[in-house]
C-alpha cells in the first residue's frame, strides 16, 4: 500500500500547486478522452433519430392552457367538480377542500392541415402544427415537483438512477470529440414560481460519472475559467495535463477503480473544449434573419437563446440537449402567466423545429416539449391551478414522428387520461425505441437487480411513429 499512498500524495501535490492553470480541469462532469462508442453497437433496431432536444418546461404547464381544448370545462366553470371523478384521487394542495371547475382562460383555434385544436397564445408553434404530434394523454405517478421531475428524467423516483441523456450517451455513444455528448441548458423568465432544478436530474446515478449531463452557463463564459491564465500557453497545458494523466493511470494501476479513467477522460476533453466552446457560443456567424426568427439575443440567458444554441450544438453531434426553462408553477393568476411563458417560448420553439427542417436535421432529431405533470382543472385560490398527474400533454416533433396528429385524449374536463394513456414509462420506451434501443436490453447490473430506464413497465407507442 505504501506505494499507491506515494502517488496518492505526489498527485494531489501537483494539483495544488497546479490547478489554477489548468482552468478546465475542475470540471467532473466531461465525455471521454477517446469517444466513446456505446454498449448498444450495432443499435437493437434501426434508428429513427440520432439525437434528441427535451424542451423541458420545468414547473406543470397547464395543458388546458397549451394543449388541451375543453369546451365542456368552460361550461362547467364555477360550478362543483363532478365527485365521482375526484373522489379518493390524490390530490396535492387542494386536498380536502371545495373542488370547483375551472374553465379554460384563453381561447383556441384550429391550425394547420391537420386541424390541431392549439391554444391562441402559441401562434408560432400553430404554424408548424402539420409537424406536430400532440399527445394529449400523458399521465404520470408523483404529484410533488421534485420527485416528479426525478421520476421524469430517470424512470424512478429512487434518488441515484441515471437520466435519460445519461443512458443514450452509455448506450449508443457519442457522436463528438469535441463536446460532452450530453448539454444541459437552463432559462427562467417571468410569471409563477421559480422551482429549482436539482442537478441529479442529469445525473449518471449508478453508471459511471463520465455519463452525466453537463451544464452549461446560458449567460457569461458558458464554461467558467474557458480561457487559460496569463502566461499560461496551450502547450505548457498539454504538457501539464499529460503529467497529471501519467499519475492518475499509474494511480488506476494500483487500484483498479474506474472512476480514475474517468478523470483521465475528464481532463482531455476539458482541454479540447476550450479550443470548441468559444466557437460554439460566438452567433456572429448567424444570418440576422436567424436571430430574428428565434427572437434571441445571443448571452442573454433566454429560452431563445438556448434554442438557437441547442440547434448548435445538435449541429457539432451533442446526443442529448436538454433546455429547462423553468416559472411554469401557477398556483394563481394562470391566465396572466400563461401568456407571459407563452411570449417566452412560442416563438423559439417554432423556430427551432422550423430551423431544423430547413437544414435537412429534424428528420434525424427528435424534439419533445412538455414538464412532469399538468394542472387542475379545479381551481386554486380563484385564478390558479394545482399539480395534476391523471392527464397532462407533450409535443413531439421530427425522429420518426408522426407529424400533424393528436394522440389520446383526457376525459370532457381534461382530468384524466382516458384514451390511448401514456405513461413516463412509455415515453421512455418509444424515446429509446427512435434512437435504436430496446428498452428491455438496455439494462446494467446494481444490487443485484437489472437496472433499466423504464423499469419494470413501459411500451413502445407506435401509433404515433411515422
Amino acid at each position: 500500500m505504501r506505494p499507491s499512498h506515494g502517488i496518492e500524495i505526489h498527485r494531489r501535490t501537483f494539483l495544488d500547486r497546479g490547478i489554477a492553470g489548468l482552468g478546465l480541469l475542475g470540471l467532473n462532469s466531461l465525455l471521454g478522452a477517446e469517444r466513446w462508442r456505446g454498449v448498444v453497437n450495432p443499435p437493437h433496431l434501426k434508428p429513427r433519430a440520432k439525437r434528441v432536444i427535451f424542451l423541458y418546461q420545468a414547473g406543470g404547464p397547464s395543458h388546458l392552457e397549451t394543449f388541451d381544448f375543453k369546451p365542456k370545462l368552460a361550461e362547467m366553470h364555477g360550478k362543483p367538480m363532478p365527485e365521482s371523478m375526484t373522489k379518493g384521487q390524490q390530490i396535492a394542495q387542494l386536498q380536502g377542500r371545495p373542488l370547483v371547475c375551472f374553465g379554460p382562460q384563453h381561447s383556441f383555434k384550429t391550425y394547420g392541415q391537420s386541424g390541431q385544436q392549439i391554444c391562441d397564445l402559441f401562434p408560432h408553434i400553430g404554424g408548424i402544427a402539420d409537424e406536430l404530434c400532440i399527445v394529449r394523454s400523458m399521465h404520470t405517478e408523483q404529484i410533488n415537483h421534485d420527485p416528479a421531475h426525478t421520476l421524469m428524467n430517470t424512470g424512478s423516483i429512487i434518488t441515484g438512477r441515471p437520466s435519460m441523456g445519461s443512458w443514450l450517451l452509455y448506450g449508443l455513444g457519442a457522436d463528438t470529440e469535441d463536446l460532452p455528448g450530453f448539454v444541459v441548458l437552463t432559462s427562467a423568465g417571468k410569471g409563477g414560481q421559480m422551482q429549482p432544478i436539482a442537478a441529479r436530474q442529469w445525473s449518471a446515478g449508478i453508471l459511471p460519472s463520465r455519463f452525466q449531463g453537463v451544464k452549461l452557463n446560458s449567460i457569461g463564459d458558458p464554461v467558467l475559467h474557458i480561457q487559460n491564465p496569463p502566461g499560461i500557453s496551450k502547450d505548457i497545458q498539454r504538457d501539464s495535463i499529460d503529467a497529471v494523466n501519467r499519475l492518475n493511470r499509474a494511480q488506476h494501476g494500483v487500484l483498479k477503480d474506474p472512476e480514475i479513467l474517468t478523470r483521465v477522460a475528464q481532463y482531455e476533453m476539458a482541454f479540447r473544449m476550450q479550443a470548441s466552446v468559444p466557437g460554439l457560443v460566438d452567433m456572429s456567424d448567424e444570418p440576422k434573419h436567424v436571430l430574428e426568427a428565434y427572437g434571441a439575443q445571443p448571452g442573454d440567458g433566454s429560452f431563445a437563446s438556448n434554442c438557437l444554441l441547442a440547434r448548435r450544438l445538435a449541429e457539432r453531434g451533442v446526443r442529448f440537449i436538454q433546455l429547462y426553462h423553468r416559472d411554469w408553477d401557477h398556483h394563481g393568476a394562470v391566465k396572466q402567466n400563461v401568456a407571459l411563458k407563452a411570449q417566452e417560448v412560442d416563438q423559439p420553439t417554432a423556430a427551432l423545429i422550423r430551423d431544423l427542417k430547413q437544414r435537412g436535421m429534424l428528420e434525424d432529431t427528435l424534439v419533445v416539449w412538455g414538464g412532469e405533470f399538468g394542472r387542475t382543472p379545479m381551481s386554486q385560490g380563484g385564478d390558479g391551478r394545482d399539480h395534476h398527474i391523471k392527464g397532462f400533454s407533450f409535443l413531439l416533433a421530427g425522429g420518426g414522428i408522426k407529424g400533424g396528429m393528436s394522440h389520446g385524449a383526457t376525459d370532457d374536463l381534461g382530468y384524466a387520461a382516458v384514451e390511448d394513456a401514456v405513461s413516463v414509462n412509455d415515453f421512455h420506451a418509444t424515446l429509446l425505441y427512435l434512437l435504436g434501443i430496446d428498452h428491455e436490453r438496455l439494462s446494467v447490473k446494481f444490487q443485484g437487480l437489472d437496472v433499466r430506464l423504464t423499469g419494470i413497465a413501459g411500451r413502445v407507442v407506435r401509433d404515433i411513429l411515422s
